[in-house]
């Protein structure tokens, strides 16, 4: 394998484990793979809050630690996918985002689910290119 297709598993302790057979994160070559994350507390196991902001805004953070894992920002992210429970959170989902996102915003699809691990309000997971924020 030449070095842009070599895959490798990636890992942050400082994000919640795989609940199943997957790994936090796979880079390929300069391309990241985040997998979901919900808002699970790494240290305790538990959900950050049972409202959605705070679950969110935990999902965001262990992406945020995953990515830093892997050499990475949220600034590199090319496209998130989100699911949510209610799309009745979309307009908050909408804020965040704009909170700890700069433009141009990556693209990202958002779909309505009927149920997430452990009864999560919402899951994100990402794909990331390195250094993409560095060329804008």
């Amino acid at each position: 394998m030449n070095e842009h297709s070599e895959r490798k598993a990636m890992q942050s302790i400082l994000a919640p484990k795989p609940i199943g057979a997957y790994s936090q994160a796979l880079k390929v070559g300069t391309t990241i793979y985040l997998s979901g994350q919900i808002g699970i507390v790494c240290e305790t196991g538990l959900f950050k809050g049972k409202d959605f902001l705070s679950q969110a805004e935990q999902v965001f953070e262990n992406l945020s630690h995953v990515a830093d894992a892997c050499g990475a920002s949220l600034l590199d992210c090319v496209k998130f996918n989100v699911y949510l429970i209610d799309f009745e959170h979309f307009p908050l989902l909408n804020a965040l985002m704009e909170d700890i996102l700069s433009p141009p915003f990556p693209a990202r699809s958002t779909v309505q689910v009927a149920r997430l691990p452990k009864d999560a309000l919402v899951e994100v997971d990402a794909v990331l290119i390195l250094n993409t924020h560095l060329a804008m």
